[in-house]
């Protein structure tokens, strides 16, 4: 991997690094206990409830996202940084930039390996 490379990857780690910081930001409010007095509309407090727990997830879901994330930047100066961790080959710089968090092949991701 080159470094024109490895700094491109970088710049789109922190990019994606401040858009999930901002979607669990926003999701707070949807995760918050509904109360029993509280008056919801046109919701019945079971799809009140349902979307909530959805909600949790989707929050949880960006807090593992912004992990990897943090970890990736933490790596991309690394030599190894771009290999995949089961074969050791490059990984394409395409799926670096789709997804990268990416630590695996799209073959070792796949199980082929």
């Amino acid at each position: 991997m080159t470094n024109g490379e490895r700094a491109e990857i970088k710049k789109k780690i922190i990019s994606e690094i401040e858009a999930v910081k901002n979607e669990i930001e926003s999701l707070k409010e949807s995760t918050k206990p509904i109360l029993p007095d509280n008056a919801i509309g046109r919701l019945t407090r079971m799809e009140a409830i349902q979307s909530k727990s959805i909600n949790e997830a989707v929050v949880r879901r960006a807090k593992i996202k912004l992990t990897q994330l943090e970890r990736a930047l933490e790596r991309v100066g690394s030599e190894s940084f771009g290999e995949c961790a089961i074969c050791e080959m490059p990984i394409p710089i395409e799926r670096m930039m789709l997804l990268p968090e990416s630590i695996r092949c799209v073959e070792c991701v796949g199980g082929k390996a």
